[in-house]
């Protein structure tokens, strides 16, 4: 039994837990994290707004919350997030909306920043890139993993480093409008297909 992830789901909140927190730090002029500044409070307002605007508007398809509802085996998602960051911010509210269809999934969020010994585990391409969905079975074995985005967005994303290097404040403008444009379909046709594989 790994008890690297079985610490973290003894520390782990629910969402409803961890929008609590985010909410009591930002009241405070602080971010999760280990990184205190006036940027990192800057994001954790923003995607306080994203989830909140998620939380209202997304709804699942009958056909999505019918196959959700049938899954038959208990699985727990554990996500490695932070208050601050955007891509979580767009991915918690759909990964929540999915868990709720199901009476046999369930959501667990844990913050990076406090379990690095997790993130090193689950590492995308070596970065500590969250938010980062660990799929687990009722003996805590991984079944899959996912994030830290929609694969069309990482697609996106790739090809953008690979020709400019880094992001740019227009890139990250122009992800935020993919994700509004996408409406959380590419979280939940991503999820679902790694659901569909068990």
């Amino acid at each position: 039994m790994n008890t690297t992830i079985q610490n973290a789901l003894k520390n782990s909140l629910s969402y409803e837990g961890f929008k609590s927190l985010v909410n009591d730090l930002i009241d405070k002029g602080q971010s999760t994290g280990h990184t205190q500044n006036e940027d990192m409070l800057h994001y954790s307002k923003l995607s306080v707004r994203r989830i909140k605007r998620w939380d209202k508007t997304f709804k699942l398809s009958e056909t999505d919350k019918n196959f959700f509802e049938n899954i038959s085996n208990p699985i727990t998602f554990l996500v490695l997030a932070e208050g601050w960051c955007g891509d979580a911010a767009h991915a918690l509210p759909i990964i929540n909306a999915i868990t709720e269809a199901s009476p046999n999934l369930e959501l667990k969020v844990v913050l990076r920043d406090d379990n690095d010994e997790l993130m090193q585990e689950f590492l995308t391409n070596g970065g500590k890139a969250i938010p980062k969905l660990i799929a687990l079975d009722n003996d805590n074995n991984v079944l899959f993993t996912w994030g830290p985005r929609p694969t069309e967005a990482t697609q996106m994303v790739k090809a953008y480093k690979e020709k400019h290097g880094q992001l740019t404040p227009e890139f990250k403008e122009d992800l935020q409008k993919w994700y509004n444009n996408d409406k959380g379909q590419g979280t939940v046709k991503d999820i679902r297909a790694e659901l569909e594989t068990i």
